[in-house]
Formats: C-alpha cells, sequence, structure tokens
C-alpha cells in the first residue's frame, strides 16, 4: 500500500472561531470583554465565594459591639408610674414598658411633672440626667 492509495480521514478539524471569514470580524464571540479573547480563562466563582464566607457572616462589622438596651421614654413613666415611685427593671417588665431583662435606659422625651426614684442599673440620656439634677 501507498500513500496515494489510503483513504481521506473523515474526521473533520474544529472550527476555529474569531479568526475572520464569513461571519464577520467578532465571528460569533461578542464584542469586547473577556469571553471575546483568545486563550480566555474564567476563574471558578467558588473561589471567590470561599474567600467571601467570613464576610458574609458579619464577623467585619462586630469590633466593639454593645449590648442592646431596651427603651424607655419620660412620657411612659409619666403615665404608668405614681409620683415618688421607685422604677426597678422588674416594675418596667410588670407594667408593660419593656420586655426582657436587658439593660434599661431612659430617654428624655415627654414632659416631666413627676418625681421618680431610679434603681442604680438604670442608664439614662443626658438630657433625662439634667432634669433629674443626677451627676
Amino acid at each position: 500500500m501507498q500513500a496515494h492509495n489510503l483513504l481521506k480521514s473523515s474526521n473533520k478539524k474544529a472550527k476555529r472561531i474569531g479568526r475572520g471569514g464569513k461571519r464577520g470580524s467578532f465571528s460569533g464571540r461578542g464584542i469586547k470583554g473577556q469571553k471575546s479573547r483568545a486563550g480566555r480563562r474564567i476563574r471558578p466563582q467558588i473561589r471567590d465565594i470561599i474567600k467571601k464566607i467570613h464576610k458574609r457572616r458579619g464577623y467585619r462589622f462586630r469590633r466593639g459591639f454593645a449590648e442592646k438596651v431596651a427603651v424607655v421614654n419620660l412620657r411612659d413613666l409619666e403615665k404608668k408610674f405614681k409620683d415618688g415611685e421607685k422604677i426597678t427593671k422588674e416594675l418596667l417588665i410588670e407594667r408593660g414598658l419593656i420586655r426582657s431583662k436587658r439593660p434599661v435606659k431612659i430617654l428624655g422625651s415627654g414632659k416631666l411633672i413627676k418625681k421618680f426614684i431610679f434603681d442604680k442599673d438604670i442608664l439614662m440620656s443626658r438630657p433625662v440626667k439634667e432634669k433629674f439634677n443626677v451627676g
């Protein structure tokens, strides 16, 4: 058998895209960008996701976070308490002003007519301290 007697192989060569020809200059690859270039290689997306897991879980914003505070306004105290009464966390829960035993902070919105005695563990805003002359 000689070379000129061999049958032609039926294997077609793969079409080379993006090198001119009858399909125009972009040859079905779209215009510009990474996907239109020769030798393109797009990174696996999972690698980026794995790197960002700790950020998505929220550790990035945990620096110096404070415990949440239950807030009560002076106008609510005026309605629920009598003049000269001592205000404690337990009484605030009992009267329905707060729900849990979180730290309590009293804010100064509302007029103050009555006088109250506050427990030591209750926090106060500056306007409330000024109204009660607490140092």
